[in-house]
């Protein structure tokens, strides 16, 4: 367990950051009075089993589809739109 104080966890909480994620508990103190703490987190999930467990809670939602896909362009009649751009351009 390493105790930090606040001025000093908050200039330099990347390095706080990665003393959690080597495992460490960094507990953050004010006055010597602790206030919070710094751990890394249970479990290594998965990407995907993260993903999953989102889309369980209903945070998250797969998209429809193959994955990749670019939709569909709409047809519409008319000048192109490159040539409707060009043209608002020119005109300023």
């Amino acid at each position: 367990m390493i105790k930090v104080g606040l001025r000093e966890a908050n200039m330099h909480f990347s390095k706080y950051i990665k003393l959690a994620r080597q495992g460490n508990e960094v507990v953050v103190t004010d006055r010597g009075a602790p206030i919070a703490v710094i751990k890394p987190l249970a479990g290594t999930a998965t990407a995907g089993e993260r993903v999953k467990a989102l889309e369980e809670q209903g945070i998250l939602m797969r998209a429809r589809g193959k994955a990749g896909a670019l939709p569909r362009p709409i047809s519409v009649k008319g000048k192109p739109m490159s040539r409707t751009v060009s043209e608002e351009r020119d005109e300023r």
